[in-house]
Protein backbone atom coordinates (compact mmCIF):
# COMPACT_ATOMS: atom_id res chain seq x y z
CA UNK A 1 0.00 0.00 0.00
CA UNK A 2 1.19 3.31 -0.60
CA UNK A 3 0.68 7.00 0.26
CA UNK A 4 -1.39 7.39 -2.75
CA UNK A 5 -3.50 4.56 -1.82
CA UNK A 6 -4.24 5.34 1.74
CA UNK A 7 -5.58 8.79 0.81
CA UNK A 8 -6.03 9.98 4.29
CA UNK A 9 -6.25 14.21 4.84
CA UNK A 10 -3.20 15.98 5.88
CA UNK A 11 -4.83 17.69 8.70
CA UNK A 12 -5.85 14.14 10.64
CA UNK A 13 -2.05 13.37 9.70
CA UNK A 14 -1.14 16.12 11.92
CA UNK A 15 -3.20 15.30 14.75
CA UNK A 16 -2.40 11.85 14.72
CA UNK A 17 1.10 12.46 14.96
CA UNK A 18 0.64 15.13 17.73
CA UNK A 19 -1.37 12.52 20.14
CA UNK A 20 0.78 9.62 19.26
CA UNK A 21 3.29 12.01 20.24
CA UNK A 22 2.16 13.15 23.12
CA UNK A 23 1.39 9.86 24.80
CA UNK A 24 4.81 7.97 24.15
CA UNK A 25 6.43 11.24 25.81
CA UNK A 26 4.20 10.69 28.23
CA UNK A 27 6.49 8.07 29.17
CA UNK A 28 9.19 9.73 28.91
CA UNK A 29 8.23 11.41 31.91
CA UNK A 30 9.03 7.76 34.04
CA UNK A 31 12.31 7.44 31.93
CA UNK A 32 13.63 11.01 32.82
CA UNK A 33 12.37 10.05 36.58
CA UNK A 34 13.60 6.46 37.08
CA UNK A 35 16.60 5.82 34.55
CA UNK A 36 18.94 8.37 36.66
CA UNK A 37 18.29 6.72 40.26
CA UNK A 38 18.62 2.95 38.70
CA UNK A 39 14.47 2.60 38.93
CA UNK A 40 12.37 -0.15 36.46
CA UNK A 41 10.99 2.00 33.59
CA UNK A 42 8.19 -0.66 33.49
CA UNK A 43 7.32 -1.46 37.09
CA UNK A 44 5.57 0.03 39.52
CA UNK A 45 3.46 1.44 37.24
CA UNK A 46 2.91 5.08 37.14
CA UNK A 47 1.89 6.35 41.17
CA UNK A 48 1.69 9.90 42.73
CA UNK A 49 4.75 11.39 43.67
CA UNK A 50 3.72 12.75 47.28
CA UNK A 51 1.54 9.56 48.57
CA UNK A 52 2.63 6.54 46.19
CA UNK A 53 -1.06 5.70 45.37
CA UNK A 54 -1.52 4.58 41.79
CA UNK A 55 -2.60 6.42 39.16
CA UNK A 56 -5.77 6.04 37.40
CA UNK A 57 -6.00 5.54 33.79
CA UNK A 58 -7.95 8.78 33.45
CA UNK A 59 -6.03 11.10 35.28
CA UNK A 60 -3.02 9.99 33.60
CA UNK A 61 -3.96 11.20 29.78
CA UNK A 62 -1.38 13.10 28.21
CA UNK A 63 -1.51 17.04 29.02
CA UNK A 64 -4.94 16.91 29.57
CA UNK A 65 -5.34 15.15 32.81
CA UNK A 66 -2.63 17.75 34.18
CA UNK A 67 -4.82 21.05 33.02
CA UNK A 68 -7.96 19.45 34.02
CA UNK A 69 -6.58 18.70 37.97
CA UNK A 70 -4.94 22.00 37.76
CA UNK A 71 -1.50 20.83 37.77
CA UNK A 72 -1.71 18.28 41.27
CA UNK A 73 -2.69 14.81 42.20
CA UNK A 74 -6.12 13.76 42.93
CA UNK A 75 -5.51 11.64 44.92
CA UNK A 76 -3.67 13.69 47.69
CA UNK A 77 -2.99 16.88 46.05
CA UNK A 78 0.49 17.02 45.90
CA UNK A 79 1.93 19.56 43.21
CA UNK A 80 2.99 17.85 39.84
CA UNK A 81 5.66 19.48 38.29
CA UNK A 82 4.79 21.34 34.64
CA UNK A 83 7.67 19.58 33.55
CA UNK A 84 5.64 16.67 32.53
CA UNK A 85 3.20 18.41 30.60
CA UNK A 86 5.84 20.56 29.12
CA UNK A 87 7.69 16.82 28.02
CA UNK A 88 3.93 16.00 26.56
CA UNK A 89 3.51 18.86 24.85
CA UNK A 90 7.17 18.23 23.44
CA UNK A 91 6.86 15.23 22.30
CA UNK A 92 3.65 16.36 20.35
CA UNK A 93 5.26 19.16 18.53
CA UNK A 94 7.93 17.01 17.75
CA UNK A 95 6.06 14.68 15.79
CA UNK A 96 3.94 16.89 14.05
CA UNK A 97 7.55 18.42 12.88
CA UNK A 98 8.36 15.33 11.58
CA UNK A 99 5.35 14.97 10.02
CA UNK A 100 5.77 18.21 8.37
CA UNK A 101 9.33 17.97 7.13
CA UNK A 102 9.50 14.27 6.82
CA UNK A 103 6.42 12.74 5.76
CA UNK A 104 3.85 15.29 3.79
CA UNK A 105 6.39 16.12 1.52
CA UNK A 106 7.02 12.53 0.56
CA UNK A 107 5.75 11.21 -2.97
CA UNK A 108 2.38 9.88 -3.29
CA UNK A 109 4.04 6.15 -4.53
CA UNK A 110 6.25 6.02 -1.34
CA UNK A 111 4.92 2.95 0.60
CA UNK A 112 3.61 2.83 3.48
CA UNK A 113 5.81 0.54 5.37
CA UNK A 114 8.47 3.07 4.20
CA UNK A 115 7.16 6.44 5.21
CA UNK A 116 5.68 4.52 8.85
CA UNK A 117 9.46 2.92 9.41
CA UNK A 118 11.04 7.09 8.43
CA UNK A 119 8.65 8.59 10.81
CA UNK A 120 8.73 6.33 14.46
CA UNK A 121 12.60 6.18 13.47
CA UNK A 122 12.92 9.40 13.90
CA UNK A 123 10.58 9.86 16.46
CA UNK A 124 12.23 7.52 18.31
CA UNK A 125 15.62 10.00 18.15
CA UNK A 126 13.54 12.79 18.83
CA UNK A 127 12.06 11.48 21.87
CA UNK A 128 15.30 9.42 22.74
CA UNK A 129 16.69 13.02 22.69
CA UNK A 130 14.10 15.17 24.76
CA UNK A 131 14.69 12.17 27.67
CA UNK A 132 18.59 12.60 27.16
CA UNK A 133 18.50 16.62 27.57
CA UNK A 134 16.15 16.52 30.78
CA UNK A 135 18.14 13.99 32.45
CA UNK A 136 21.66 15.39 31.77
CA UNK A 137 19.96 19.18 32.73
CA UNK A 138 19.22 17.20 35.95
CA UNK A 139 22.01 14.99 36.77
CA UNK A 140 24.59 15.74 34.30
CA UNK A 141 24.56 12.46 33.21
CA UNK A 142 24.18 10.90 30.04
CA UNK A 143 22.53 7.11 30.19
CA UNK A 144 24.69 4.86 27.97
CA UNK A 145 20.87 2.97 26.61
CA UNK A 146 20.48 6.20 24.85
CA UNK A 147 23.92 7.59 23.52
CA UNK A 148 24.87 3.70 22.65
CA UNK A 149 21.69 2.11 21.58
CA UNK A 150 21.03 5.19 19.00
CA UNK A 151 24.14 5.34 17.75
CA UNK A 152 23.41 1.17 17.12
CA UNK A 153 19.81 2.26 16.04
CA UNK A 154 21.81 4.71 13.39
CA UNK A 155 24.16 2.26 11.84
CA UNK A 156 21.16 -0.38 11.27
CA UNK A 157 18.87 1.88 9.55
CA UNK A 158 21.25 4.54 7.23
CA UNK A 159 18.84 3.47 4.01
CA UNK A 160 15.73 5.34 6.05
CA UNK A 161 17.90 8.74 5.25
CA UNK A 162 19.50 7.95 2.30
CA UNK A 163 23.26 7.23 3.50
CA UNK A 164 25.40 4.36 3.00
CA UNK A 165 26.31 2.47 5.78
CA UNK A 166 30.14 3.87 5.24
CA UNK A 167 28.74 7.05 5.52
CA UNK A 168 27.19 6.18 9.41
CA UNK A 169 30.03 4.41 10.50
CA UNK A 170 32.52 7.54 9.78
CA UNK A 171 30.42 9.96 10.73
CA UNK A 172 30.30 7.84 14.14
CA UNK A 173 33.71 7.84 14.38
CA UNK A 174 34.51 11.08 13.39
CA UNK A 175 31.94 12.33 16.46
CA UNK A 176 33.09 10.39 19.30
CA UNK A 177 37.21 10.69 17.79
CA UNK A 178 36.70 14.73 17.76
CA UNK A 179 35.07 15.09 21.16
CA UNK A 180 37.20 12.45 22.76
CA UNK A 181 40.48 13.39 21.72
CA UNK A 182 40.80 17.10 21.92
CA UNK A 183 37.92 17.95 24.69
CA UNK A 184 38.38 14.72 27.29
CA UNK A 185 41.96 13.31 26.45
CA UNK A 186 43.89 16.88 25.49
CA UNK A 187 42.21 19.22 27.79
CA UNK A 188 42.61 16.38 30.78
CA UNK A 189 46.76 16.83 30.08
CA UNK A 190 46.25 20.65 29.63
CA UNK A 191 43.92 21.50 32.60
CA UNK A 192 44.25 18.19 34.75
CA UNK A 193 40.47 17.32 34.04
CA UNK A 194 38.00 17.19 30.91
CA UNK A 195 36.67 19.69 29.59
CA UNK A 196 33.74 17.43 28.13
CA UNK A 197 32.02 14.17 29.43
CA UNK A 198 32.87 10.85 27.77
CA UNK A 199 29.17 10.66 27.82
CA UNK A 200 28.81 13.91 25.46
CA UNK A 201 31.52 11.97 22.99
CA UNK A 202 28.92 9.50 22.86
CA UNK A 203 25.97 11.74 22.27
CA UNK A 204 28.13 13.32 18.95
CA UNK A 205 29.06 10.32 17.60
CA UNK A 206 25.02 9.19 17.98
CA UNK A 207 24.78 11.95 15.84
CA UNK A 208 27.27 10.93 13.19
CA UNK A 209 25.89 7.47 13.14
CA UNK A 210 22.74 9.50 12.18
CA UNK A 211 23.19 11.68 10.06
CA UNK A 212 27.07 11.73 8.74
CA UNK A 213 29.70 13.41 9.10
CA UNK A 214 27.63 16.88 8.56
CA UNK A 215 25.56 15.78 11.55
CA UNK A 216 28.34 15.26 14.03
CA UNK A 217 29.96 18.79 12.83
CA UNK A 218 26.78 20.55 13.48
CA UNK A 219 25.75 18.93 16.81
CA UNK A 220 28.88 19.71 18.36
CA UNK A 221 29.48 23.07 17.08
CA UNK A 222 25.72 24.43 16.82
CA UNK A 223 25.53 22.55 19.88
CA UNK A 224 28.78 24.46 21.21
CA UNK A 225 27.35 27.80 20.03
CA UNK A 226 23.86 27.32 22.01
CA UNK A 227 25.69 26.68 24.97
CA UNK A 228 27.23 30.02 24.85
CA UNK A 229 24.19 32.09 24.82
CA UNK A 230 22.55 29.77 27.02
CA UNK A 231 25.30 30.74 29.62
CA UNK A 232 25.91 34.08 28.84
CA UNK A 233 21.82 34.05 29.67
CA UNK A 234 22.30 32.30 32.88
CA UNK A 235 24.96 34.52 33.82
CA UNK A 236 23.42 37.75 33.02
CA UNK A 237 19.92 36.86 35.07
CA UNK A 238 21.95 34.60 38.23
CA UNK A 239 25.33 36.46 37.94
CA UNK A 240 26.69 32.41 38.47
CA UNK A 241 26.31 29.07 36.70
CA UNK A 242 25.44 26.85 39.16
CA UNK A 243 25.49 22.85 39.70
CA UNK A 244 21.89 21.26 39.02
CA UNK A 245 20.75 20.34 42.31
CA UNK A 246 20.43 16.43 42.02
CA UNK A 247 24.80 16.93 41.37
CA UNK A 248 25.41 18.35 44.65
CA UNK A 249 22.63 15.77 46.52
CA UNK A 250 24.35 12.93 45.03
CA UNK A 251 27.84 14.01 45.45
CA UNK A 252 26.94 14.72 49.37
CA UNK A 253 25.73 11.67 49.67
CA UNK A 254 28.72 9.82 48.98
CA UNK A 255 31.00 12.04 51.20
CA UNK A 256 29.16 10.95 53.73
CA UNK A 257 29.45 7.32 52.69
CA UNK A 258 33.00 8.04 52.80
CA UNK A 259 33.45 9.22 55.82
CA UNK A 260 32.00 6.76 57.04
CA UNK A 261 34.05 4.39 56.15
CA UNK A 262 32.71 3.05 52.43
CA UNK A 263 35.48 2.15 50.26
CA UNK A 264 33.16 2.19 47.31
CA UNK A 265 31.56 5.46 47.69
CA UNK A 266 35.18 6.51 48.30
CA UNK A 267 36.23 5.14 45.53
CA UNK A 268 33.71 6.63 43.15
CA UNK A 269 33.87 10.05 44.51
CA UNK A 270 37.78 10.15 42.94
CA UNK A 271 36.68 7.98 40.03
CA UNK A 272 34.16 10.87 39.28
CA UNK A 273 34.25 14.40 37.03
CA UNK A 274 31.90 15.67 39.60
CA UNK A 275 33.29 13.68 42.89
CA UNK A 276 35.09 17.31 44.14
CA UNK A 277 32.68 20.87 43.95
CA UNK A 278 34.05 23.04 41.35
CA UNK A 279 36.38 25.99 41.61
CA UNK A 280 35.27 29.24 41.80
CA UNK A 281 35.01 31.32 39.00
CA UNK A 282 32.95 31.26 35.50
CA UNK A 283 35.69 29.40 33.65
CA UNK A 284 35.77 26.57 35.51
CA UNK A 285 31.91 26.34 35.95
CA UNK A 286 29.84 23.28 35.55
CA UNK A 287 27.15 23.27 32.72
CA UNK A 288 25.14 20.55 31.01
CA UNK A 289 25.92 20.40 27.30
CA UNK A 290 24.15 17.79 26.65
CA UNK A 291 20.79 19.73 26.26
CA UNK A 292 22.42 21.70 23.73
CA UNK A 293 23.94 18.76 21.42
CA UNK A 294 20.46 17.45 21.74
CA UNK A 295 18.78 20.38 20.80
CA UNK A 296 21.60 20.51 17.70
CA UNK A 297 20.43 16.69 16.77
CA UNK A 298 16.99 17.53 16.33
CA UNK A 299 17.63 20.94 14.43
CA UNK A 300 19.48 18.79 11.80
CA UNK A 301 17.17 16.15 11.72
CA UNK A 302 14.18 18.59 10.87
CA UNK A 303 16.28 21.37 8.76
CA UNK A 304 19.73 19.44 7.69
CA UNK A 305 19.11 20.36 4.36
CA UNK A 306 18.17 23.94 4.74
CA UNK A 307 21.55 24.48 7.57
CA UNK A 308 23.89 22.40 4.51
CA UNK A 309 22.64 24.76 1.84
CA UNK A 310 22.76 27.97 3.96
CA UNK A 311 26.11 27.32 5.80
CA UNK A 312 27.87 24.33 4.41
CA UNK A 313 28.42 25.82 1.36
CA UNK A 314 30.70 28.97 3.22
Amino acid sequence: MTLRDLDLEPWLVRVFAFVWGCLWASFLNVVIYRVPRGLSVVRPASHCPGCGAPIRAFDNVPVLSWLLLGGKARCCGTRVSPRYVAVELLGGVVALAIVEVAILPLPADTTLLHAGAIFLADLALALALVAAAFIDLSHMYLPDAITLGGTLFGLATPGLRDLTWTDALVGAGAGFVGVWLPFVVGYQALRGRPGMGLGDAKLVMLAGAWFGWPGAAFALFGGALQATAGAIVVLLVHGRIEEPEAVKADREELQRAAAAGDTEAAEALADDPLGTAPEEGVMAARMPFGPFLCLAIIEWMLGGAWIAGRFFSL
